[in-house]
């Protein structure tokens, strides 16, 4: 052995070892037939090196690819056991977690600032499991049933013959589900592109269920307050940035967190009785509304600090599984047919990318001493039992559950098995709350850049008749900008065309 390769004693060795522990022969130089000679194919490190080189990518998210994050605390700074009983949740409770931001319909190697809704995904490992958030940095969506998502996402991913995004494709997609307008709204807006995911609220954007020791239940949104502000970029400053670093969110968050600048953002609930729903003015479960803070104020419950990050990306944040239907005891799920399809999709897209038992890996293993599943072997397990039972019910005293009876977050239904839109509630439109926002929240600046936004994404390359029906589209959110979005277009006074990386995107 070479100096490089001697072993102790005590097993451990001062140079790098094989995948089994040995010795490595060398990681400079493959073995051959003399200096000059054919390489030899029993030469089974540079075999294990080059066999596991070419598999140490999992598939790329096929949303949300880009992103990263970092991990902190939770600390329950009120008192909301009136709503729930979960732990997480309870007086001084502070809790261990994950949070990864992310754009959305770009590649990994895309660059931070598209013009895209952000991912705002948050694991809390606690004491009755993990519970996951799956949000956004937008409290509304695109659409409302999750049999559209599909085809949403591919409008906004890259067509299959040149290979390129397009504007078309988008605005096809958005003015054909009119639903859309709230959320394209938003991205059109100041708040499309983050300064930072530091300077970016998060939101649950869904209708949640919340229920109490007692067994009362409420409906829920959740939402996450900057302690930073929200800060935006223009268009031109975000291509500026793209083209001088497409990492730009993911090194700012990093650096800060490095340079002890821990970012911190206040969560606050929003809470509806149970019995409100039956009757509110619009279906509170439609992920394109907002409910009105003048009906339902915000309840503060603690703050999120971030304040670690990660010591290696690909193992922690890279294979890091958010997932809806990672819920626990005093959260439940609602009828937004949104959240329901994402508590199946998510799960399997994770089982897909990187396997079965996604869930033993460190960055997603809950932290429940004494916890028994019936899950068992499949690729890569690591967790086992041992010889215990892997059927239920079983007479050797192993543990599984046979609760009965209404389910604690469950809610009444009934009715014929139909294939159809929400019933439709007295304010129940598309485009009310987008007029509502662009002309009571934005102001003067804001509407102009909205503007200036709109048209020139719509200069880039969208044709008739999806150009016309997109006219009518903001004539219908509101008059007066679809007058001035068309006016910009037809008029080429509009700025320079966002290029098609800026092209908005979405997120699930």
């Amino acid at each position: 052995m070479t100096t490089q390769q001697t072993r102790s004693t005590t097993g451990s060795t001062t140079g790098s070892t094989t995948g089994t522990g040995a010795p490595a022969p060398s990681d400079r130089n493959s073995l051959t037939v003399g200096p000059d000679g054919p390489m030899l194919l029993h030469d089974h490190h540079f075999v294990e090196q080059m066999a596991h080189f070419n598999r140490e990518r999992v598939p790329e998210r096929n949303v949300h690819a880009k992103g990263s994050g970092a991990f902190g605390t939770f600390t329950v700074t009120g008192d909301v056991t009136a709503y729930t009983k979960a732990a997480v949740f309870q007086p001084g409770a502070e809790t261990e977690m994950l949070a990864r931001f992310s754009t959305v319909a770009g590649e990994m190697g895309s660059p931070d600032t598209w013009r895209d809704p952000r991912g705002f995904a948050l694991k809390f490992y606690t004491s009755e499991g993990n519970w996951d958030l799956v949000g956004n940095n937008t409290p509304v969506f695109f659409v409302r049933d999750s049999m559209k998502f599909p085809h949403f996402i591919r409008s906004q991913k890259r067509r299959g013959g040149s290979g390129l995004r397009d504007n078309d494709m988008q605005w096809d997609f958005w003015t054909l589900n009119p639903e859309s307008a709230h959320q394209v709204t938003w991205l059109m807006g100041d708040r499309g592109i983050p300064a930072s995911w530091r300077t970016m609220n998060g939101y649950g954007s869904h209708t949640y269920m919340l229920y109490n020791e007692a067994g009362e239940k409420f409906w829920v949104k959740f939402h996450f307050i900057s302690h930073q502000g929200v800060e935006c970029l223009t268009q031109a400053d975000a291509n500026r940035i793209a083209g001088e670093d497409s990492d730009f969110h993911r090194r700012d968050l990093y650096e800060a967190i490095e340079n002890g600048d821990h970012p911190a953002w206040t969560l606050k609930i929003q809470v509806m009785p149970y019995e409100d729903a039956k009757t509110y003015r619009f279906n509170p479960f439609d992920l394109t509304k907002v409910w009105p803070h003048s009906d339902y104020p915000l309840i503060e419950v603690g703050t999120m600090t971030l304040n670690r990050n990660p010591e290696n990306h690909f193992a922690q944040i890279e294979q890091a599984a958010f997932e809806p239907s990672a819920i626990v005891p005093g959260i439940g799920f609602s009828p937004d047919k949104m959240l329901l399809g994402r508590v199946f999709a998510y799960a399997d897209t994770h089982r897909y990318r990187i396997g079965p038992n996604y869930q033993q890996l460190p960055v997603n293993r809950h932290r429940v001493e004494g916890a028994y599943t019936y899950q068992f072997d499949g690729p890569m397990a690591y967790d086992h039992v041992g010889d215990r039972s892997k059927y239920a019910p079983n007479t050797y005293d192993d543990p599984y559950s046979d609760l009965t009876g209404p389910a604690e977050d469950g809610w009444e239904t009934d009715g014929d098995m139909v294939r159809e839109a929400y019933t439709l509630r007295a304010e129940d439109d598309d485009f009310g709350q987008a007029g509502t926002m662009v002309r009571d929240v934005f102001d003067d600046a804001a509407r102009e850049r909205f503007v200036g936004n709109v048209a020139g994404h719509l200069a880039g390359g969208v044709s008739e008749p999806v150009l016309e029906r997109a006219f009518e589209y903001w004539r219908n959110v509101d008059a007066e900008i679809g007058k001035r979005i068309e006016e910009a277009v037809r008029s080429g006074d509009h700025g320079d065309p966002a290029p098609h990386p800026t092209d908005a995107e979405e997120t699930v």
